[in-house]
């Protein structure tokens, strides 16, 4: 707020003859405001178009890969065998039997009070010859466990309750060995002893002691493929889980089954009509967005005159090329082919449109080269809007980037202008204050020559 300089001599409103003048002063300072409004809605609006043009980026660029429209399905005749097919899946029919899943050995020992060597000390041989040994800080068999546990020998320990010693009544218990791996590639043999007593012979075997058992042998999965012909072959893994039966097909199997299951391997055209539909649609997405903010409004204003009003793209270049580019991207021929043939076309008002009944006559007509023409439009998108949204090479990054650095000056010159305009005041409240002062000197002259004049002696009639 400024002093108060309200003309006490003068009788002027002074100070809403400064808000007047400041308010002339302040025009330049208000235009700028206006182009930092501007300014801030177009970036809003770029920043949500570059955010939908980034997305389109990546996802037509997956799309354009071997594997985004080398889709299959796969499935089975038996609830206990899955499948799924990936890349490089070769569509076609199979039949196999399960024979056998996939186990982890478990050996457990006789039932102890206690570990019967002192110090424990036990050597585990894995299927591969690997030996390893393991020494217990006592002969408590939780300690044991414990020391088997940790030596990451492949085998892991477990103390299970086994009842009351008859004779003395103590509690007993037994160690329960399992391989942490299923397959005969995790199999291994346990012996009380030394690596060198299992060389020298003298170790002792764990299954040889009182009571032990193998509760389960580790074992491979297996399947027959053809099974009962003269072609029948195996084919194991050390999971549940088959990569190797069919090239890019898994398969996983639960339950063992002598009957045979069948597995079809098909082409996915819904997946591949999905993929098609999802990027026409983002393209449009993008079509509509610069579409709605290059749009003019009209109006009418208070005295009945018409408003024209411009959107934050109207006559904006950058974003013009930008759906240029998008366009030819979706729209140009494909070795002398046009996308319509497949479903994919532009419209007279701008958008683009995908057509299911069209694409799926085509795909029954020729899959191969629907998928190739998909891949060239998906890799001429990608690279479209990859050239307009790149954080540091996209002509909308770089176009944002140049009108933040604007806004950023005109800030800069709006806060100049703050100081300037408080000078200003400062200087007009100072002239007017002055010229009171003046008044009041200029007034109390007059009153005294008045009086001066007023005391004169009147000249008397003669």
């Amino acid at each position: 707020m400024g002093m108060a300089v309200d003309g006490l001599i003068s009788g002027l409103n002074t100070t809403q003859l400064i808000d007047s003048l400041m308010q002339a002063e302040a025009i330049p300072q208000t235009l700028l405001k206006n182009k930092v409004t501007d300014s801030t809605t177009y970036i809003t609006a770029m920043q949500a178009l570059n955010t939908k043009v980034a997305a389109l980026a990546d996802a037509a660029a997956k799309l354009a890969k071997p594997a985004g429209t080398d889709l299959h399905t796969a499935s089975t005749t038996s609830t206990s065998v899955t499948a799924t097919a990936g890349t490089g899946a070769v569509d076609g029919t199979i039949d196999f039997t399960v024979d056998k899943l996939a186990q982890a050995q478990v050996t457990v020992t006789g039932p102890l009070t206690q570990w019967p060597d002192q110090p424990p000390t036990l050597t585990f041989v894995a299927a591969d010859g690997t030996v390893k040994q393991v020494t217990a800080g006592s002969s408590s068999l939780a300690d044991v466990a414990a020391a088997i546990n940790q030596a990451g020998v492949g085998v892991s320990a477990t103390q299970v309750a086994a009842g009351l010693d008859p004779g003395t009544g103590q509690q007993l218990y037994r160690l329960q060995l399992s391989s942490t791996k299923t397959g005969s590639a995790g199999a291994f043999t346990a012996y009380r002893g030394t690596p060198a007593d299992v060389t020298a012979g003298t170790a002792t075997n764990l299954l040889s002691d009182p009571g032990a058992a193998q509760v389960r042998a580790a074992q491979d999965a297996q399947l027959t493929l053809w099974a009962g012909t003269g072609a029948a072959q195996t084919v194991t893994s050390s999971t549940n889980t088959f990569t190797g039966v069919l090239p890019g097909v898994t398969v996983s199997v639960s339950s063992v089954s002598s009957t045979p299951v069948t597995l079809t391997v098909a082409r996915d055209d819904k997946g591949l009509t999905a993929a098609a539909s999802s990027l026409v649609s983002s393209v449009n997405d993008i079509f509509t967005l610069i579409a709605q903010k290059q749009a003019v409004t009209t109006s009418t204003d208070s005295a009945g005159g018409t408003v024209v009003t411009g959107g934050a793209f109207t006559g904006d270049s950058t974003t013009r090329d930008v759906n240029q580019k998008l366009v030819d991207a979706i729209s140009s021929p494909i070795g002398g082919v046009s996308p319509s043939t497949y479903g994919i076309s532009i419209q007279r008002d701008g958008t683009v449109t995908f057509d299911q009944n069209v694409f799926a006559t085509a795909m029954a007509a020729d899959p191969d080269a629907v998928k190739s023409a998909l891949t060239t439009i998906a890799q001429r998108v990608a690279d479209a809007s990859t050239a307009a949204s790149d954080t540091y090479t996209g002509s909308l990054s770089l176009r944002i980037k140049g009108e933040q650095s604007t806004v950023k000056d005109l800030n800069d010159q709006i806060t100049d202008w703050d100081t300037r305009l408080s000078d200003r005041r400062s200087t007009l409240e100072k002239t007017y204050a002055n010229l009171e002062v003046q008044l009041q000197q200029l007034q109390s002259q007059s009153s005294w020559l008045t009086g001066q004049l007023s005391s004169l002696p009147t000249a008397s009639a003669s």
